[in-house]
């Protein structure tokens, strides 16, 4: 695997787990909070998130560079 391959694949499960951890814990703003929107969380905490994200990613990662790096899945066989 190159290097661009795997900041690649690294890229795309970020962002995959990024969309699984940003509802996680969001409360909707109270209503007589000035400028909140319907809808708008109340305490977003998005560098809380980005942080859990980017240590699942990363743990993601690792486990798909392994199968990968030491062929636990043989993906060339099927193709025959």
């Amino acid at each position: 695997m190159s290097w661009f391959v795997a900041v690649a694949m690294y890229v795309v499960i970020w962002w995959i787990a990024i969309f699984a951890v940003l509802p996680l814990g969001v409360k909707p703003a109270d209503k007589g909070d000035v400028g909140a929107r319907a809808g708008a969380p109340a305490n977003p905490r998005l560098w809380y998130k980005v942080g859990i994200t980017s240590i699942v990613a990363a743990v993601l990662w690792l486990i798909m560079f392994a199968v990968i790096r030491f062929g636990l899945i043989d993906l060339r066989g099927l193709a025959q």
